[in-house]
């Protein structure tokens, strides 16, 4: 930096590093705690000062950078020294407990916790990315500055970006926007997002950014002209009820823009015909009167008013939302808040450092915060691995809320499309996991139906229920999504594990044994051999299909470890496995032929997923039935329970009301219908093809008897898919 001469021709000396800094806090910090955030910023000058910045300068420009983007927030000393000690431990070897002893344990675990956010090498830029937010989750509960001093870092990364290659520059500035930004606006922390998403813009869609910024300046004289009138406009009719307050326009921003141009596909100029007003009052009260005279004066749009002072959003976010159709139609989008509003929804989290709050306040929106921290380590402790987890945050970060009411008129909030199986989650998970059935305003609805705004939800449960597979086609939060897959692991492994039981009974019965009669030393011998900690793995693998049941038994009885599979007679062939129907997951019926108890079955192993049922006649299975290693013989229990699918075709008059009279008939023969679909072969004859659940070859009868009796069937046939 060159030197400049004052007034008085002295030579006048440029600040350091911490002169500047001081300048930022000394209106606000004691001199006390000024003096330990000096000794930091020393320390680190001195740890970084053999090292450079990409750009050339000196590396203690970084963390001041950091520290200074801090005291705009007014942050605590702790946090201020924090950043500028942040990359100590991993630049230049310095020791978390060294930090701690010069300074405090506190500003020790916050250093260490910004520090093991850091990127390190995994075999995909994904895995790094969700493995980095697993981390980050974990150093936020510990203390939420930690992402704090994170975002700032990150923050003057984005600032700086111009001396890396365009690659890189890109991959940081798509995780800026991915991650970083969402994390600011859930915190609340509306300034810092806003520049992130700017910054990120420019550098991942540089051309982009470029032409709307041209449009916005092009727009930007006769824009200006419609935005003084209505300010005026707006002024004179608060004025005239003796409200005395600023009204100001808001500013569009390029990614703003950009956002809604993509995600609700409209034009540039859709976009730039919507005005927006911030109009900031002294008082909760005034934000009522003031709205009242907004509407008196302009038309509000039905269903645009959003009260978020009365239910706050999550980040703690206060503000009237309404929206007005103003001069020459275009609509006009206000925003009311107090000034304390304000600095909250600008700051967020930070607000209650930098506006001096109550304790009650500053709990309020610490807590709100800690809350979020809490439900994203819920997600990761259910998490089956980091893109799994980072995918289910990623839902969470980019909500559009809707409120709903429970039957004692707590408030919920949940994304936009969420349903009342998310509902049931965010309630409690085990409300979740037992859930039956809801009712939406007091009456039955599917759990599959969207919610809405404003509607009271009661989640009927079930203690014995589980989750379905089928209900992760349609959640949409992310606690919800690994709740649910969490607990379907979990009935899978058991469900694998009586399964891999049954198997190598079965196969140990042929042999003249059974599992309790295996010792401990030759049940160890072969787990070692097999890979395996216990033997509920074993069971687990077995059940799974992944080995087969009767080398397992060769093993265990005869120590045969080198004896050649292909010579091992399979027990399976002998003794069928009875089917119950109880099996879960790891027991499924194929598609292909519809098994129904009655029919002469077979099964097939298949790795990784357990048993096939097919019909023995299947096509699929017929040709390979006696040599395949994979075929498991079955058969259907005395005491099998359960509804079966099968599909019907049948051929009928193509006259009105046929189907109507169909599903009559089959609703009376206590069946349900699963798929029908209707095609028509001649202009008075149809076919129809029926997926129907049935409890057995004899139901099956007893409907298909029903079915022909009906005037307008003339036939209906069972496909089989049989040889």
């Amino acid at each position: 930096m060159e030197t400049q001469p004052d007034v008085a021709g002295a030579i006048k000396v440029p600040p350091s590093g911490f002169e500047l800094l001081h300048q930022d806090i000394v209106g606000y910090l004691d001199e006390g705690t000024i003096a330990q955030i000096e000794k930091a910023y020393y320390y680190a000058e001195k740890a970084h000062s053999n090292q450079q910045r990409q750009s050339g300068e000196p590396y203690i420009t970084h963390p001041l950078a950091v520290a200074r983007i801090l005291a705009g927030l007014q942050m605590d000393h702790q946090s201020l020294m924090a950043a500028l000690l942040h990359d100590v431990i991993e630049d230049t070897g310095v020791e978390k407990k060294e930090l701690s002893d010069i300074f405090d344990e506190t500003v020790g675990e916050l250093v260490d916790g910004v520090s093991k956010l850091n990127q390190i090498k995994f075999e995909s830029r994904a895995e790094a990315q969700a493995e980095n937010f697993q981390k980050m989750a974990f150093a936020m509960s510990r203390d939420i500055r930690v992402i704090l001093v994170k975002l700032a870092d990150r923050l003057h990364n984005m600032r700086t970006l111009g001396c890396l290659k365009p690659e890189k520059k890109r991959r940081i500035a798509k995780e800026t926007l991915e991650i970083y930004a969402p994390i600011a606006n859930r915190l609340g922390m509306y300034d810092i997002r806003l520049e992130l998403e700017e910054l990120g813009f420019h550098a991942v869609y540089p051309m982009r950014a470029r032409r709307i910024a041209a449009a916005v300046k092009a727009s930007k004289g006769h824009h200006k002209e419609i935005v003084d009138e209505i300010r005026q406009a707006l002024a004179g009719a608060l004025e005239a009820r003796e409200i005395r307050v600023e009204v100001e326009g808001r500013e569009k921003h390029l990614y703003s823009i950009y956002k809604k141009m993509r995600d609700n596909r409209k034009s540039f100029s859709e976009i730039m015909d919507v005005y927006g007003f911030r109009i900031v009052v002294q008082n909760e009260d005034q934000c009522y009167r003031v709205l009242g005279a907004v509407h008196g004066h302009y038309k509000p749009i039905p269903g645009r008013f959003k009260d978020y002072i009365a239910i706050p959003k999550s980040n703690g976010y206060q503000s009237l939302h309404t929206t007005l159709i103003g001069l020459h139609g275009a609509p006009i989008e206000i925003q009311i808040r107090t000034q304390k509003m304000e600095a909250r929804a600008n700051k967020g989290v930070t607000s209650h450092w930098f506006y001096k709050s109550t304790e009650a306040e500053a709990a309020e929106q610490s807590g709100r915060a800690n809350q979020w921290i809490k439900s994203v380590m819920e997600l990761q402790k259910f998490a089956g691995n980091p893109l799994e987890f980072i995918e289910n945050v990623k839902m969470d970060l980019f909500p559009d809320e809707v409120y709903i009411f429970t039957p004692k008129g707590r408030i919920m909030e949940l994304p936009k499309g969420a349903t009342a199986i998310d509902f049931a989650y965010a309630v409690h998970t085990d409300i979740g996991n037992t859930c039956i059935a809801c009712r939406i305003n007091r009456r039955i609805a599917p759990l599959s139906q969207p919610l809405h705004n404003g509607q009271t939800v009661e989640i009927i449960t079930k203690s014995e229920s589980k989750p379905y597979i089928a209900w992760l086609n349609f959640v949409v939060t992310g606690k919800a999504k690994t709740n649910i897959r969490h607990t379907l692991k979990n009935q899978q492994r058991s469900q694998s594990r009586d399964l891999g039981r049954r198997l190598l009974e079965q196969s140990l019965s042929y042999l003249d044994a059974d599992l309790e009669s295996v010792s401990d030393e030759q049940m160890a011998l072969v787990l070692e051999e097999f890979g395996f900690e216990n033997q509920d793995e074993l069971l687990e693998d077995l059940g799974l299909g992944n080995r087969m049941s009767y080398v397992v038994a060769y093993r265990l009885l005869l120590g045969d470890a080198d004896a050649d599979e292909s010579e091992q007679e399979n027990p399976a062939a002998q003794e069928p496995l009875a089917i119950l129907g109880t099996e879960g997951m790891v027991l499924n019926y194929a598609k292909c032929c519809h098994p129904l108890p009655g029919d002469a079955i077979i099964g097939r192993l298949r790795k990784g997923r357990g048993v096939m049922v097919h019909i023995e006649t299947c096509k699929n299975v017929a040709d390979d039935i006696a040599s395949a290693k994979e075929s498991l013989m079955v058969r259907w229990d005395p005491e099998v329970t359960g509804y079966f699918s099968v599909s019907l075709m049948m051929e009928s008059l193509n006259e009105r009301g046929v189907l109507a009279s169909l599903a009559a008939a089959i609703s009376k023969s206590d069946a349900d219908i699963e798929k029908i679909e209707f095609a028509e072969k001649g202009s008075s004859v149809g076919t129809i093809h029926l997926d129907v659940s049935v409890k057995d070859r004899i139901h099956l009868a007893r409907l298909m008897k029903r079915l022909r009796s009906q005037k307008e069937v003339s036939r209906v046939v069972r496909l089989k898919n049989s040889v």
